[in-house]
């Protein structure tokens, strides 16, 4: 699993282009932290970000590779 938690290019995309607060993405860092879980699937799974905003978040990542 590829780690983009620690990618300053991952949180600028989820602050800049989805416009996430830093809040809700430190709180997936954190929920990271004790679940291993990837940070996209958190930030979903605790309401953080839409369906819509997951898929971007997957088209983003999968250009990225």
């Amino acid at each position: 699993m590829v780690d983009y938690h620690n990618d300053p290019e991952f949180i600028y995309f989820l602050h800049h282009e989805l416009e996430l607060p830093h809040e809700h993405i430190a709180v997936a860092i954190k929920k990271r932290e004790v679940s291993n879980g990837p940070l996209p699937m958190l930030l979903w799974q605790y309401g953080l970000v839409s369906l819509e905003q997951l898929e971007r978040i997957f088209d983003w990542l999968e250009s990225k590779n």
